[in-house]
């Protein structure tokens, strides 16, 4: 259920701040956002599998602090992914 490295590198390569970054916060809620999109997906087919969706609250979690850093420290690239992923605030 995780993503594979070709749609990985693409998510790296679109929301990277530099060209050698692969775990800025934006990247790291960029990869987050998918595979939370592809946990849900999951979930919705297989109602009873309580590993995955253990796993995808912890996503949802880290995703969330991921964002209350980029808001508190940096509120114009908080602003940016937001509306990249087109996200509720």
């Amino acid at each position: 259920m995780s993503l594979q490295r070709p749609a990985k590198k693409k998510l790296i390569a679109k929301h990277r701040t530099h060209e050698k970054d692969t775990g800025s916060p934006q990247v790291q809620v960029a990869i987050l956002t998918k595979e939370i999109q592809l946990l849900t997906k999951h979930l919705q087919e297989h109602k009873k599998d309580q590993s995955a969706r253990r796993g995808l609250l912890g996503k949802v979690a880290h995703r969330r602090k991921l964002l209350n850093y980029l808001r508190m420290n940096k509120p114009d690239e908080y602003q940016e992914v937001i509306e990249a992923h087109k996200m509720k605030k």
